[in-house]
């Protein structure tokens, strides 16, 4: 049987789904620069008293959960990256070859945008602010940044999209294995939120910049 037999037609994408409830949540991330709700929600996790983030310190958050779970993103990729080497000398694999190129692709360039918006875009962390015991001048995305000897590297979340890469499983199992791409896609979600959370609580982000995150890897 000839490989092209072998290929699963894949599905219509739904683009409301896929492009027109992240433009919404992108236009929701706009219009709540105009508020605090970023700054108000990171206060939740910083003591005035101990002058300190609540997970700052904390050896399940950063070591456990920043650390070493990441460690488990990292295996799936190398894992797709093996398996799609190995698809042309196994013929069993040849029929997913294209959906390994994928997940192989997309959690590349889920993981390696993070790095460029940082750099360009100079968003101070929490805790590098003056609110929080730092010493930086807070400013909103869209606003101009103060002259500093230390930019801020902090917009989108990079462990938040660490979590939010995993998408890509949705993508590449829903065509041939739909109930394992929803749990893919539940997994996914589940992930980045937890890697979000925990940073927030660390002071390392706001929760717009791990929202921004999830978009993009969505996209992506």
């Amino acid at each position: 049987m000839p490989p092209t037999a072998l290929r699963t037609t894949s599905r219509p994408l739904n683009l409301w789904i896929c492009l027109g409830i992240p433009a919404l949540i992108a236009i929701a991330l706009c219009l709540l620069e105009l508020t605090n709700i970023d700054m108000d929600l990171e206060k939740l996790f910083y003591s005035p008293v101990e002058h300190a983030f609540a997970g700052k310190h904390s050896y399940w958050l950063e070591t456990v959960l920043h650390d070493q779970a990441k460690r488990v993103v990292i295996a799936i990729g190398v894992f797709g990256a093996l398996g799609y080497l190995a698809s042309f000398l196994v013929k069993r694999l040849l029929p997913i070859r294209r959906e390994l190129a994928c997940l192989v692709v997309a959690m590349t360039l889920s993981t390696s945008y993070t790095n460029p918006l940082k750099t360009l875009t100079g968003v101070q962390c929490p805790w590098s602010l003056t609110e929080f015991g730092g010493h930086e001048t807070y400013s909103k995305l869209f606003e101009h940044r103060p002259v500093t000897a230390d930019p801020g590297r902090c917009w989108p979340g990079g462990h938040a999209a660490t979590g939010f890469t995993l998408f890509s499983l949705f993508f590449v199992l829903r065509d041939r294995r739909p109930r394992m791409a929803r749990a893919g896609l539940i997994f996914a979600f589940g992930l980045g939120t937890v890697f979000s959370v925990g940073r927030m609580i660390q002071g390392a982000h706001f929760l717009s910049h791990n929202v921004w995150a999830a978009i993009f890897c969505w996209l992506i």
